[in-house]
């Protein structure tokens, strides 16, 4: 499975961006879909995801100000950032999953990576 990410830029603080990342197929039906980011210097963190299913989890850093969604007849999913800080100033990487786990958040358990999209935000 090949994942594209798409929708980086550069925004004032307090802007918008929609992040979308499209697979080039559907993996197995208990698969999810999300995003991490890794800004300089850091780890790379869990952002949210969502199941084939409809669950959804958020990072605490997140919620409220990030939406995931998705549209299963594209193999896409997005990630609506509003309220957007310069701490979520960072490289945001799509990925998926063939199987279950009972997480969302475990980079470990995702197969597919996308190449990464970048997200500056000013203060």
């Amino acid at each position: 499975v090949q994942l594209q990410a798409f929708g980086g830029g550069l925004v004032q603080a307090g802007g918008s961006l929609r992040l979308s990342c499209t697979a080039s197929r559907r993996t197995a039906s208990n698969n999810a879909m999300g995003w991490f980011r890794q800004a300089p210097g850091k780890e790379r963190e869990f952002v949210s995801a969502r199941r084939w299913s409809g669950g959804t989890t958020y990072a605490d850093s997140v919620k409220g100000r990030f939406t995931i969604s998705r549209d299963n007849a594209k193999n896409t999913v997005y990630l609506q950032m509003n309220g957007l800080k310069p701490e979520d100033t960072a490289v945001y990487y799509c990925a998926a999953r063939d199987s279950y786990s009972p997480t969302l958040s475990d980079a470990n358990d995702y197969h597919y990576w996308g190449q990464g999209t970048e997200v500056t935000v000013s203060s």
